[in-house]
């Protein structure tokens, strides 16, 4: 199965920003744990368990959450700097706003191949995933034979934790994460001292306390899922080496001697077999000449100081509210959000003229000129698709006389914002343009709207069975000679609509704007999942008003009728373009006007 292109890229734009901000929280912790060193190393295990969380939270979902609470807000806010510089930092790796603008782009590796290096890489990484999980259910399933193979010992401890007493050489460890059990080797009391084997318990308890085995799995599920980053590895022994000697710290705070202590461990690692399986705490652990010259040299570790504890308790909270405010403030993501801002435009027109449209005929020209704006015969709802780059069919809340009632418009600009303007690229001029056109609206019209989301009937346009009848435009084709079919003048990237039903005739166009086309005739969002990259000559022919869509539940017609004066917009796109539209909910965003007012006459 081949994946679309954009669908490639865009997951591997959210991998790697993932991967980054990942990157970027274990680079923090680093110097924070080093800042720490002479503190409880409790204090550098979370830090080191945060970031190993992180793993698991995409800054991504934060932002999500921070959008969802956005649209509990009556009132729309506006984007402040900051959340656009959150962005930038949080994901430098940017994703194409949408998948339309994926296909308006030449790919640098044919789709086919980019598709089989996709599917290639998910298979490395699926090997190396299945990999490590076969390891841990093999030392699992070593650790769980031997509490299977033991007998209950009688020690009397300060925790309710059941003792079990194991005929294996495994050293005494904590198996389990919710009901964890002691597992003791049953030569153990003849190996070790009462004192050392005082000491040893109760270091192992500390572990029960301590939920080490639960932050365990939790890494473990990180270092299974990004074994390829080497972060993950790392963060893995600074991990268990904090553990370790958190539960010393411990034990020799609850009055144990040293020397004691130091000799049990010696002891534990000279007659058993350390456990396999990291998730089973055990009294071994991190690098031992180490762990002993510690315990027996240092002293108390210190507790926190007050401003360290503001310090992170501020990294912390940063970490989290910063993704969840870039997302509530984040109000330009997409067409429909941009408007709900109402951002005015930095540039406005330095005079403009709306009046009624009294001609009486239907002709509707609009233009954008370098200098200004003109338009006859245009109605509000006209002016509102083009000014937030909507269809008629996601605008809501609109008065009958918005889609009745023409005006005139003539706008211009003052000749400083034009020269302002001539300096931007055609994507940015464009976008200042309808802002410009929001500007107007909000003045003349006291436009003011908002977005929102609703699950609606879409389209989905795919490749039919037999393959798509697409035929590639050729590379520097102008066509100088204009469209192929009727006599008019046209050239590359230009569609001809000749009245109600056709025939359209594109060429060298990409697939996103006959995306539009379809969108535009079938009142419905149509999302493009065919994966085609490149630009493309067609002709497409239907009957008009005949699509009322394709064949619904049993025992409902929705098949055109048999006199038509050709075939359905459907049918035509299967077999004219070798496409499909498949019917399906999905969200759309909607544009549901909150006041409007006619303008006055001027």
């Amino acid at each position: 199965m081949m994946l679309p292109a954009f669908w490639n890229e865009a997951w591997t734009a959210v991998l790697v920003n993932h991967l980054w901000q990942s990157s970027v929280v274990v680079l923090i912790a680093w110097p924070l744990t080093l800042a720490m060193r002479s503190n409880q190393a409790r204090t550098r295990y979370w830090v080191w368990m945060i970031a190993s969380v992180k793993f698991l939270i995409p800054f991504s979902l934060l932002v999500t959450a921070g959008e969802l609470l956005r649209t509990a807000v009556a009132s729309p806010i506006q984007r402040p700097a900051f959340a656009a510089v959150m962005e930038q930092i949080t994901e430098p790796f940017s994703q194409a706003t949408s998948a339309a603008d994926h296909l308006s782009k030449a790919p640098l590796v044919p789709e086919h191949y980019a598709s089989l290096l996709w599917i290639l890489l998910v298979g490395v990484w699926l090997s190396g995933f299945l990999s490590i999980v076969c390891s841990w259910v093999r030392g699992w399933w070593t650790i769980l034979a031997a509490v299977r193979a033991s007998s209950p010992m009688h020690i009397k401890l300060s925790a309710k934790v059941p003792v079990l007493s194991s005929p294996r050489l495994l050293e005494p460890g904590v198996f389990g994460i919710f009901r964890p059990v002691l597992l003791l080797p049953e030569s153990i009391i003849h190996r070790l001292s009462a004192p050392q084997l005082s000491a040893i318990i109760a270091h192992e308890l500390w572990h029960i306390r301590r939920r080490d085995n639960l932050t365990a799995s939790i890494h473990m599920l990180v270092e299974a899922a990004f074994w390829f980053h080497p972060a993950v590895w790392w963060i893995g022994a600074h991990l268990l080496e904090e553990r370790e000697r958190a539960c010393d710290e411990a034990v020799l705070q609850a009055g144990n001697k040293a020397e004691v202590y130091a000799e049990g461990i010696l002891s534990v690692c000279m007659f058993y077999v350390e456990s396999p399986l990291t998730c089973a705490s055990g009294i071994s652990g991190s690098n031992l000449k180490q762990r002993i010259a510690r315990i027996m040299t240092q002293g108390f570790a210190r507790e926190l100081t007050f401003g360290r504890k503001i310090l992170l308790a501020t990294i912390g909270l940063a970490t989290v509210i910063l993704p969840i405010g870039s997302g509530l403030l984040n109000a330009i993501s997409s067409p429909a959000q941009s408007q709900a801002s109402n951002t005015v435009s930095a540039h406005v027109y330095e005079v403009a003229s709306i009046k009624p449209n009294k001609s009486g005929e239907n002709r509707v020209r609009m233009m954008i000129r370098p200098d200004g704006l003109s338009a006859t015969g245009a109605t509000l709802d006209m002016l509102i698709q083009n000014a937030y780059g909507v269809r008629y069919f996601q605008i809501a809340g609109s008065p009958s006389w918005s889609k009745s009632e023409r005006y005139d418009i003539e706008a211009k600009m003052d000749g400083s914002i034009v020269e302002e303007l001539r300096k931007l690229s055609e994507d940015q001029r464009k976008i200042e343009t309808r802002r410009m056109l929001q500007a107007l609206l909000a003045d003349r019209f006291q436009l003011k709207l908002h977005s929102d989301t609703k699950e609606l009937p879409l389209y989905a346009l795919v490749i039919a069975k037999n393959g798509s009848k697409l035929q590639p435009a050729k590379s520097g084709d102008t066509y100088p000679n204009g469209f192929k079919g009727p006599e008019v003048h046209g050239g590359a990237g230009m569609i001809l609509m000749e009245g109600d039903g056709g025939p359209v005739t594109g060429q060298g166009i990409p697939i996103r704007d006959l995306v539009n086309l379809l969108s535009q005739q079938l009142g419905r969002t149509v999302l493009d999942r065919t994966g085609l990259t490149g630009k493309y000559d067609f002709t497409l022919k239907w009957a008009p008003d005949e699509n009322r869509g394709p064949p619904g539940p049993p025992g409902i017609d929705n098949s055109p009728p048999t006199d038509s004066l050709g075939p359905s917009i459907f049918t035509a796109v299967q077999e004219q373009l070798g496409l499909k539209l498949e019917s399906e909910k999905g969200p759309v965003e909607i544009l549901v006007i909150d006041h409007v007012e006619k303008p006055s006459e001027n």
